[in-house]
């Protein structure tokens, strides 16, 4: 017997498979089809029903193996031939993930929805690089920004964060790095540390560390390149402190 249609989003995490949740992980036990992006770690479709369908859905190279709007049809073509469908998306699906569209679009054809949030990359990947986006003395708020928006023009919103003291994080944001920059340079915040963080959270993680002024040759230098987030701001510096403390520790403890 075909179970009911439905969809459920499930944030996947930021890349470090421990970092899915539990609800997650039996969301994807009780699928039958699984729709995956390419941020998902794949060893996380380990998990999957054996039963299920799995499908890669996501963008490679510069590009699509589905359309976005090919990507809802099949949710719902899915749903009411198989029955449960779980998308599979990496980070936390709200958040630039466009979970909320596909919900709204299987709504429509009579699909039950649910959602199971995910750890965005957006918290965690600063995080594993002891860096935090809020900290007292310096910094209050941070923003989360889409550094290309559905016209492939840089987010307004940059311009704006660029003139606030708050952590900025921006996704998807190295392909305008240059006018990032210019952004923050505008507003005489030359030497603001910047950190470029290259697949966090995983095995093949990259990093590096400059300031608003430094940080292009520095990512030229270690050839950084997407997938990666850009992180703006004062607490940046948390990780060297962290680093010094450290060190100061062992050597008091070792005199």
């Amino acid at each position: 017997m075909k179970n009911l249609p439905k969809l459920t989003v499930v944030g996947a995490g930021p890349g470090d498979i421990e970092l899915i949740t539990l609800k997650a992980i039996k969301a994807l036990k009780q699928a039958d089809v699984v729709l995956y992006d390419a941020l998902v770690n794949n060893d996380l479709l380990e998990y999957v029903n054996p039963n299920a369908e799995i499908i890669f859905v996501g963008k490679r190279r510069g590009c699509y193996r589905y359309q976005q709007e090919q990507i809802n049809e099949l949710i719902v073509a899915r749903g009411h031939s198989h029955g449960h469908v779980v998308r599979l998306k990496g980070g936390d699906p709200f958040i630039f993930g466009r979970g909320a569209e596909e919900m709204e679009y299987a709504a429509k054809f009579g699909l039950e929805t649910a959602v199971v949030p995910g750890i965005s990359s957006s918290l965690a990947v600063p995080a594993y690089q002891n860096i935090p986006l809020t900290k007292r003395g310096n910094s209050e708020s941070f923003w989360v920004i889409t550094g290309t928006t559905k016209q492939h023009q840089i987010s307004s919103d940059v311009a704006l964060a660029a003139k606030s003291s708050a952590t900025v994080v921006i996704l998807m944001g190295m392909g305008k790095l240059s006018e990032i920059i210019q952004l923050f340079q505008q507003e005489n915040k030359h030497n603001l540390p910047v950190a470029i963080i290259q697949n966090g959270t995983t095995p093949q993680e990259k990093i590096g560390i400059g300031t608003v002024n430094t940080i292009e040759q520095v990512i030229a230098e270690k050839e950084l390149s997407n997938p990666a987030i850009i992180v703006l701001g004062e607490v940046v510096n948390h990780r060297e402190k962290l680093h010094l403390v450290q060190t100061e520790a062992k050597t008091s403890i070792a005199v």
